[in-house]
């Protein structure tokens, strides 16, 4: 499974960041306004059809910046590599270089999703069924 959106559902009623992480097996993912330049919030998850597995990230006190807020670039940008789907915000509490900020780029594989959270002791949750029948 590789990685081809995160989506930003809270923060909850307790201020809790929660995103999805959204993986698919195809190559060829697509959702609506992914080619919106800037994607400035408009564009949607991949069409349902895409999606076969999501993982939840809840109460982790990670703040990402999301690609499809972005003010500059379009989701189609992040599937050519141009930029990633997420990255960290730069925080006081947290004294970044290359190793310990959070990345995620479209078609990350799922294992290495889970590694860069399990180093922060994250544990990415995932949803009991997911699975897009016709």
């Amino acid at each position: 499974m590789k990685l081809v959106y995160v989506n930003e559902l809270g923060p909850n009623f307790k201020g809790d960041n929660i995103y999805e992480f959204i993986f698919s097996d195809i190559d060829d993912v697509w959702g609506e306004d992914w080619d919106k330049e800037p994607a400035a919030g408009n564009p949607t998850p991949p069409l349902i059809h895409f999606i076969k597995k999501v993982g939840v990230l809840r109460n982790s006190g990670i703040q990402l910046n999301l690609i499809q807020n972005s003010d500059f670039f379009s989701v189609y940008d992040a599937v050519e590599g141009v930029i990633a789907l997420a990255w960290e915000n730069e925080s006081e509490d947290i004294d970044f270089d290359y190793k310990t900020r959070l990345v995620f780029r479209f078609g990350d594989d799922e294992k290495s999703v889970k590694d860069k959270l399990y180093e922060r002791d994250i544990v990415l949750e995932f949803e009991k069924k997911v699975v897009y029948e016709n």
